[in-house]
């Protein structure tokens, strides 16, 4: 019998005393037991083209970074309650911030929903922070957010790669997306490709282990009492590599739930790729031919 949700102590008592937990210790670990974690290791069933489409995301990533061309990484970040709550993580002061005991949703400002965008090539990011929903017609107004900034540094190129999730905002399926970049597309002049990370590889997506996390670890044990203090907590993250981060806010709303006509659909200018077409697609202009 495996004694595997018992104490020390609590072992000692049912051996009856035979033992005391200090000696049982030696005993578990010279007999290769410890006090061990579940390891989030197995992934289920992969896609049958998930080795393909990395090798072909990989292939469009270098060529596009040899042309000039921007490659960005986007996705959604957890979204967070502003307002005097409890922040993981633990920060150097003189005395611990005393927050609320609960993370009641009706004592917050408001639930902030930040959406990043990290440039791969130039190893810079730009964080648009939305009080409402999490729509795709919000990721676009993001990416728009983001053009307005780096246009002037990318001047002459007419293509935009990017590398996001299968689900949410950006979901692979999703026809508000496409319906939406398509207008970007044709207000830039942008010829707009998107590869989608396979499902249950989303942790691969550059923006994840290079913007995301060194966020996290800046404003770690921080209270994000104000919409104020969470941009300036992303715009103050750096990195050795020299990561530069922006951040906007957007105070707009936006509807949930709207559908996207077929004939409306049927009229994008999208032209999917022979290689895994369910995750690799590209949206030209509308003033310009497939």
């Amino acid at each position: 019998m495996k004694w595997v949700r018992r104490s020390l102590r609590t072992l000692a008592g049912q051996l009856a005393q035979r033992a005391c937990p200090s000696v049982l210790r030696r005993l578990l670990r010279s007999a290769g037991y410890g006090l061990r974690a579940n390891h989030k290791r197995l992934s289920g069933q992969s896609p049958p083209d998930r080795d393909r489409q990395f090798r072909y995301l990989g292939r469009l990533r270098h060529l596009a970074l040899s042309k000039g061309c921007p490659v960005l990484s986007i996705d959604t970040k957890n979204k967070e309650l502003v307002g005097n709550f409890a922040n993981d993580g633990a920060t150097w002061c003189a005395e611990a911030e005393e927050v609320n005991a609960h993370d009641f949703p009706q004592d917050a400002e408001c639930r902030a929903v930040p959406y990043g965008m990290y440039d791969v090539g130039r190893n810079r990011g730009h964080v648009c922070v939305g009080r409402s929903a999490d729509t795709s017609q919000f990721a676009v107004n993001c990416l728009r957010n983001w053009w307005r900034t780096a246009e002037a540094t990318y001047t002459g190129c007419r293509h935009l790669l990017l590398l996001a999730d299968g689900g949410g905002s950006n979901s692979s399926r999703g026809r508000l997306w496409k319906r939406e970049l398509q207008e970007f597309a044709t207000e830039t002049g942008l010829t707009i490709t998107v590869c989608h990370y396979p499902p249950g590889t989303s942790k691969w997506n550059w923006i994840e282990h290079r913007l995301f996390s060194f966020i996290s670890l800046n404003w770690a044990g921080e209270p994000l009492r104000t919409l104020r203090k969470l941009l300036s907590l992303i715009r103050g993250t750096t990195t050795k590599t020299g990561l530069e981060v922006t951040a906007a806010l957007d105070p707009r709303d936006y509807p949930k739930k709207v559908k996207v006509p077929n004939a409306e659909f049927k009229s994008i200018q999208l032209q999917r790729h022979n290689i895994c077409p369910q995750w690799n697609y590209s949206i030209t202009p509308m003033n310009s031919r497939k």
